[in-house]
């Protein structure tokens, strides 16, 4: 046996086993013994059977003086065994388990762990865990007693099953399961050995030693993810060689005093930092996270602007077509009055000029969009585009800076471990006079009044988004609301007498843009939606977000769609609708009410949901922890710390061999 030794070839793991392993992602002998437990069940030690309690969850044994089975009248099959340990008897009751009569014998020795309760008026283990201590290499047993390891299970694939699987092959393969770290760095931070920590994480004799093995492997993960960054990070800062480009002062100066607004102490700080990389002798690789509404696309502005002042062109990337539109408008407004042209290019937008700046979708990679003197690029929302999606991109732009942006909130945590190779700017301030907006979870008993509130507003001259989770009926969601239902519902009983209009995203482009321009316009109301008007979507006069079956969104997804309102000095609100009353789920939504920053939003939802939901889509590139946890900030850190040191040091440890290499060799003189 050895690591890569197929599952299938495991001694009494046959092809019915090796497909449920399979659902569990364990193909290989590696993969068993990497697959880990997610909680211990502490049984402590085994209790004499004189001592045991009726309503207590014990660990005992003892020998078999009898078992038998026994069929009911009613037809259910009991098997009955009796357990003596020399201070008392007790009996114990499996349900429907015949089998066991052929296992358990009379004069085995037996461990056994449960619930003692009354059964036939009499205390009984009731459908005890169990294990035979008397057969060879058990040692007292591992099933029943102290900390049990209970693993993510499938189906007809018990914890059971897994844990004498491991205890089998563990032994066989553990010496030669190499270190990944080395004994410096072990030192440094305080780890046990990668071997030690896939015993303990198994068979821990303590909570303590349970604590030692996470620590170091999931220390050894983020170790990994952090070393492979730093790695790219060098790779990039090598092979890509952008132009540095002149800072030209007084005209970006300029631009910035001819802004209707003021730019906030983050925004400026952002951007000095951007004029920094694209003046140094390297390429800028920067990620720049803003809450919504905080000012990212005024910053990318900026940016573009110096590439034009040196002759270079600018690429804008957005997600959709909603969303490239509202930065060409955005950048029009900005940039046109001071000659810069700008062109749009999507799949229904395909007409263009000279551009000194293109804005588009990913039909910016197709092979008609091409560009003669590409410095910049931008992408905005870059985890909503597939891997292929941004290397092709980034092969167009061989000599360009790159500057990538989100609104979604990310934690420091999650993004120094998803985004190790890029250097990270955040914006954490909105700016003056906006105002927080008011959110209220709204229960079902409460739905008329949120209705009538939503009127009142409209009276007022306002305007409300109501969001619906998906487009149409679905059986499998049948308690979500879905759009064009939940239009034709709200137009025809509950507002009969106001403009609605319905926008998702299988509509056309140009449908898309009637109702957005309507609802721009003040010509609708409201407008009813899926979450396409997540991003890219800017209408000042609306002030209430509705939101139905809000608890099937993430917080950053909730987040961004109450920032589509409050966009102007007058208070907004957002409503979260929501027919669960689960306690969890409320506790969620009402995070919302509390907090309005969207960094404070996305760690409680990482804390709760997992890194997942904070993007909510399987592209973003998060990578697959077994065991680390991203919450986990002084051990990313630590991490983090000593794969910069160990890169650093190979760096160093290249150099001193290269130069000893090339000292041995003899000087070669022309002739």
């Amino acid at each position: 046996m050895n690591l890569n030794t197929p599952i299938g070839q495991i001694p009494k793991v046959g092809s019915f086993h090796t497909s449920r392993l399979k659902k569990l992602k364990i193909e290989t002998v590696e993969d068993l013994v990497h697959h880990y437990p997610f909680r211990y069940e502490n049984l402590g030690t085994p209790v004499k059977i004189n001592a045991l309690k009726v309503g207590e969850r014990v660990s005992t044994a003892g020998k078999v003086e009898q078992i038998q089975n026994i069929r009911t009248r009613y037809g259910k099959n009991l098997t009955f065994a009796t357990i003596n340990d020399g201070t008392a008897s007790i009996e114990a009751v499996w349900f429907n388990q015949p089998f066991l009569v052929k296992t358990v014998t009379p004069g085995a020795k037996i461990g056994l762990a449960g619930k003692i309760d009354y059964f036939s008026h009499k205390p009984t283990l009731i459908n005890p865990d169990y294990e035979l201590l008397n057969k060879p290499g058990t040692k007292g047993g591992f099933h029943t007693k102290g900390l049990v390891p209970i693993y993510p299970e499938t189906s007809r694939l018990s914890s059971k099953w897994l844990r004498n699987k491991i205890k089998e092959m563990l032994p066989m393969v553990v010496g030669k399961i190499d270190e990944t770290l080395s004994s410096e760095s072990r030192s440094r931070n305080s780890l046990i050995t990668k071997r030690q920590a896939l015993w303990q994480i198994h068979f821990p004799n303590s909570e303590e030693q349970v604590k030692q093995a996470r620590r170091r492997l999931a220390f050894e993960e983020i170790f990994i993810t952090s070393l492979q960054a730093i790695e790219r990070k060098a790779s990039w800062e090598k092979l890509v060689k952008a132009r540095p480009l002149n800072i030209h002062q007084e005209k970006i100066l300029t631009l910035i005093s001819n802004l209707p607004f003021n730019l906030t102490s983050s925004q400026n700080k952002v951007i000095k930092e951007i004029l920094a990389d694209l003046s140094a002798g390297k390429s800028m690789n920067r990620l720049l996270q803003g809450d919504v509404g905080s000012g990212k696309t005024v910053v990318a502005a900026i940016a573009a602007y110096v590439a034009y002042l040196n002759g270079y062109q600018t690429a804008f990337m957005a997600p959709t077509e909603i969303l490239a539109a509202q930065h060409l408008k955005t950048l029009t407004s900005i940039l046109s009055p001071l000659g810069v042209k700008l062109s749009i290019r999507t799949s229904s937008s395909k007409k263009r000029g000279p551009f000194d700046i293109i804005v588009g979708t990913h039909a910016i990679l197709s092979k008609n969009v091409t560009f003669d003197n590409l410095a910049l690029v931008i992408i905005d929302e870059q985890h909503r585009f597939g891997v292929e999606q941004r290397a092709l991109l980034r092969t167009k732009a061989k000599r360009a800076h790159v500057l990538t942006m989100t609104a979604t909130p990310i934690p420091r945590s999650l993004a120094l471990v998803i985004f190790g190779d890029l250097d990270i700017s955040t914006l954490d301030e909105l700016p003056q006079g906006r105002k927080k907006i008011k959110t209220f979870v709204v229960p079902p008993e409460k739905r008329n009044r949120a209705y009538q509130f939503l009127r009142n507003k409209i009276l007022e001259k306002r305007q409300a988004f109501i969001i619906c989770p998906i487009i149409e009926p679905s059986e499998t969601l049948s308690t979500a609301k879905a759009a064009k239902e939940e239009y034709s519902h709200l137009k025809t009983e509950v507002f009969p007498d106001l403009k609605l209009g319905l926008l998702h995203g299988k509509m056309k482009h140009s449908e898309k843009e009637i109702v957005l321009e309507n609802f721009r316009d003040n010509n609708l109301n409201i407008l009813v939606a899926t979450p396409v008007v997540e991003v890219g979507i800017d209408v000042p006069n609306a002030t209430v977000m509705m939101i139905e079956a809000a608890e099937r969104f993430g917080l950053a997804s909730l987040h961004q769609l109450r920032g589509r309102v409050g966009r102007s000095d007058q208070q907004a609100y957002c409503l979260l609708f929501t027919e669960s009353s689960t306690e969890n789920v409320i506790e969620r939504l009402s995070s919302l009410e509390k907090h309005h920053l969207g960094l404070k939003l996305a760690k409680i939802d990482l804390k709760m949901r997992g890194p997942g939901h904070i993007f909510g889509t399987a592209q973003s590139g998060i990578p697959s922890f077994k065991i680390a946890e991203l919450t986990d900030l002084p051990l990313i850190n630590a991490a983090r710390n000593e794969a910069n040191l160990v890169f650093n040091q190979q760096k160093v440890n290249f150099t001193k061999s290269l130069r000893k290499g090339l000292e041995k060799q003899p000087l070669v003189t022309p002739d």
